[in-house]
């Protein structure tokens, strides 16, 4: 088993498998794009493979593979064959943005992926136009639904932000009547890469709670399930259930149970953090593997106490804030 400085167990791997994406979400990344990673700076699935068999032996128990897009990333169904096959790893999930996802959710049922998360922040094909730069919207709808045809669970993940999408905040949850679905709101992040000026979070998850429950006021709090990053509601009639996700506020940090590995081959302790550890040069180096297991554990002993002090480090030291995609977010 790990556990940080802290005193936290880890047990989560968020694995970014590329920087790339089909879509362009303002808050995530600029329209035109970012200056894409070439092959040789992104680990290879061999080096992706070995650094998931020694994170699992060490006690990693869930993997989640992210990107950018992850389905974007050629021969990725070969990789995650690869990755449900690892002995001691008890849950593969992916976070998706949908847009190729459809035609995989077979296969992805027979690889025994329970869960997938959808991002998605509007049910409005024009919004998710304006949103995303890109006319998919109908690709992700069949992605959801083949997902529910195939029983896997579904995530919807929904950033919510002000003059944007806050008109979609009730049909998303009245989506929940009628489909199994958890949809999750969360709050905006610092992590535009654009280089706008980033003023503030004006819709934070009480107030996000504030808005449902004017129309759902039956709304009541679940329980939790262990080291969730959401606070969950269920309203009485509906298939579905409700989350609230303070990824700006911040609030779940006590139970954090995770670590990430960008597309570079970066851990990160913290989505807030500024790395310090590159996993893929270590492994081009030909290091050990008692070598590379006492550099994690280094690493997880240098863990912040929390997303306020991981960002405060990492402005320090770079005065930037990455985009999302380039960091598995």
């Amino acid at each position: 088993m790990i556990t940080d400085n802290h005193g936290r167990k880890v047990n989560y791997l968020r694995l970014a498998v590329t920087d790339r994406c089909n879509l362009r979400c303002f808050y995530c990344m600029p329209e035109e794009g970012l200056n894409w990673l070439s092959r040789s700076e992104l680990m290879s699935y061999e080096e992706m493979l070995q650094i998931c068999s020694l994170l699992v032996n060490m006690g990693i128990e869930k993997i989640r593979i992210t990107g950018g897009e992850p389905f974007v990333r050629k021969d990725i169904m070969q990789f995650l064959t690869a990755l449900s096959k690892l002995d001691g790893l008890n849950e593969l999930t992916i976070t998706t943005n949908g847009v190729l996802t459809a035609p995989h959710v077979p296969e992805l049922k027979r690889l025994g992926v329970k869960s997938v998360n959808l991002s998605l922040d509007t049910l409005d094909a024009g919004r998710f136009f304006a949103i995303t730069k890109r006319d998919e919207f109908a690709n992700v709808m069949q992605t959801m639904e083949e997902l529910l045809k195939h029983n896997i669970d579904v995530k919807i993940n929904a950033v919510v932000m002000d003059g944007k999408n806050i008109q979609d905040i009730i049909p998303l949850v009245k989506l929940t009547k009628e489909l199994p679905v958890s949809v999750r709101f969360i709050e905006e992040m610092p992590f535009n890469g654009d280089g706008h000026v980033y003023n503030g979070l004006k819709w934070d998850y009480v107030r996000i709670l504030d808005e449902i429950k004017a129309i759902f006021p039956a709304t009541r709090k679940m329980q939790d399930p262990a080291y969730s990053t959401s606070y969950n509601y269920e309203i009485p009639g509906h298939r579905g259930s409700v989350g609230i996700i303070a990824a700006y506020s911040r609030t779940f940090c006590g139970t954090c149970n995770r670590i990430r590995i960008t597309p570079t081959g970066e851990l990160k302790t913290c989505l807030y953090d500024d790395g310090g550890l590159n996993i893929k040069d270590l492994l081009r180096l030909g290091t050990a593997e008692n070598e590379l297991r006492e550099a994690l554990l280094n690493a997880f002993e240098h863990k912040a106490k929390d997303g306020w002090e991981a960002e405060k480090s990492r402005v320090a030291h770079t005065g930037v804030h990455e985009s999302m995609a380039t960091i598995g977010g």
